[in-house]
């Protein structure tokens, strides 16, 4: 079974779930500095994981696919370590060092990484013009990270590596993806949204406990840490794997395109940042370049004979 589209899998089906998704995953950046700034990264990311997990056990339950998840449990919580615990954590520590808005935008490298991951793992075709987005894209990130130090989304001198922990962390989401759909298609979404929860809420739990804050957190923090957990995370990884199944993983991963729009609007409205021109015009590169690899851009007609990449060693 693949995760390709199907005749009842049209877009109609998932338009509104992307949208709603996008609009989730905006909002995640903006939590995770509420969070961030009292708990901490690594408890900001274990709290986010245990409560999305005990979000949705019921659920799981109610629905009867715990034998599913029982069946497949480690291809299930090592698909939450790759694809929640390290790039949730990485992420709570780079909003504390770079706004919210440029860490959205570096988010938006996903699907690049992807179908780089997808091309060597799954063996898809990457067509010349999905060559030439890679391309684009990674040059957005390159002009993007040139003139970021320093400038006014940079909030503290390790806006560097902050940078670099947002790539590391796309990259984990892009193996998680093709991870999925290599092993997880034949699992239903809420045991696999459910699974990889608890999955990167073990590997968490020491980390979490150990470098627990001294100072009780205010509420702020902790109403940051709930809509993470519920609305960014239990809620929206379910939707996530529901668009793996029922559109592909790099539809699914397409949802970086649109998340940064909300996460820069967020980050305006809430926490005062600001958005310069530099930032936009590199964050438009990004999106070209993004669009044009995952194949949502494309020349009209066929491309000298080339066809939609197929995946080899499909489960």
């Amino acid at each position: 079974m693949t995760a390709t589209m199907t005749p009842a899998a049209t877009p109609a089906s998932w338009v509104g779930e992307f949208l709603l998704l996008s609009a989730f995953w905006g909002a995640s950046f903006l939590f995770m500095r509420l969070g961030a700034a009292e708990f901490g990264p690594l408890p900001t990311a274990g709290l986010r994981v245990a409560l999305a997990t005990l979000f949705l056990w019921p659920l799981m339950v109610y629905q009867g696919q715990w034998p599913m998840l029982r069946r497949h449990w480690r291809v299930v919580l090592l698909s939450g370590v790759i694809g929640s615990a390290i790039p949730f954590g990485l992420y709570s520590w780079v909003v504390l060092h770079i706004t919210t808005g440029l860490a959205s935008i570096l988010n938006a490298t996903v699907p690049l990484f992807g179908a780089l991951v997808a091309w060597f793992w799954l063996g898809e075709r990457i067509q010349r013009l999905r060559w030439l987005g890679l391309g684009l894209g990674f040059v957005g990130v390159a002009l993007l990270a040139w003139r970021a130090p320093g400038g006014a989304q940079v909030k503290s001198d390790m806006a560097p590596w902050a940078i670099a922990a947002c790539l590391a962390a796309t990259t984990c989401y892009a193996i998680a993806a093709s991870f999925a759909r290599r092993y997880l298609t034949q699992v239903p979404p809420i045991a696999s949204a459910t699974g990889s929860q608890l999955g990167a809420a073990l590997a968490l739990l020491l980390p979490m406990l150990w470098s627990w804050p001294e100072t009780a957190p205010g509420p702020r923090a902790w109403i940051g840490v709930a809509a993470l957990a519920v609305l960014c995370t239990g809620i929206a990884y379910f939707l996530y794997f529901r668009l793996i199944a029922n559109a592909g993983a790099s539809r699914a991963l397409a949802v970086t395109f649109l998340a940064p729009v909300f996460a820069v609007v967020y980050g305006v409205v809430f926490l005062g940042e600001r958005v310069t021109p530099w930032m936009l015009g590199c964050a438009a590169i990004i999106l070209c370049g993004t669009m044009l690899s995952t194949g949502v851009l494309r020349m009209p007609g066929r491309r000298n004979g080339e066809t939609t990449a197929v995946p080899r060693n499909t489960s």
